[in-house]
């Protein structure tokens, strides 16, 4: 553009630029062409920070992420709700759910408000964790579901599954039920696949513990 039409590129052009860099995995060469968009004039908005930052979550880089939080602040860019949903995957993504649960509070602190985005790239890391670690249902995560049900908010196919069968291996089935329930009354269960392998999980649960071969 420069050399053959003496155009010179303007902020939508680098933005369009960074975004395809970005898609091809070279996060080195977006943030250079951050450079190289404020050499030339142009300040990066909250979008160009949002696409790297999310360049970096896809590839469950969490503190890689963070650091283009803290440029973009530094540059006196403010986040959005994006922002924060996008560090909250890239950070729940990575295994870094304890941190990612810090900017939950931040982003409500800033004025806006979680969606589904948010409360499922939570719920998913701890699912994950969880089934990694071994651990138990811990109060955080069903004080985190019972926000999104009262919000009415819904969350992915998968993250009701797995918090089904994290609770039916604790023997928690009131509290099994009431994930279920909510799935299906949201209608938030559109694998059908899904759907079966929970009912399957609770009826043999409930049916095993009646016998007394399940806690």
């Amino acid at each position: 553009m420069k050399r053959s039409f003496g155009v010179k590129p303007d902020l939508v052009t680098y933005t369009i630029l960074i975004d395809n860099v970005c898609n091809s995995k070279n996060l080195r060469e977006a943030m250079r062409l951050v450079g190289v968009l404020s050499e030339s004039g142009f300040k990066p908005d909250c979008f160009v920070y949002n696409t790297i930052m999310k360049g970096y979550c896809m590839l469950s880089k969490g503190s890689e992420a963070v650091e283009v939080y803290k440029k973009m602040k530094e540059e006196g860019v403010e986040p959005d709700l994006v922002t924060y949903n996008t560090l909250i995957f890239g950070l729940s993504k990575s295994g870094r759910v304890k941190e990612a649960r810090k900017y939950l509070d931040i982003l409500v602190e800033s004025g806006h408000f979680p969606d589904a985005v948010t409360y499922t790239s939570l719920m998913n890391g701890m699912c994950r964790e969880g089934n990694a670690l071994g651990t138990v249902i811990d109060g955080e995560r069903m004080e985190l579901y019972g926000a999104m049900k009262s919000a009415g908010i819904k969350l992915e196919t998968a993250s009701y599954a797995t918090l089904v069968r994290a609770l039916c291996r604790e023997g928690r089935v009131a509290e099994a039920y009431d994930v279920f329930d909510y799935a299906v009354e949201s209608k938030s269960l559109t694998d059908v696949a899904s759907y079966f392998t929970s009912e399957v999980t609770l009826k043999w649960l409930k049916k095993a513990r009646e016998q007394g071969l399940a806690v």
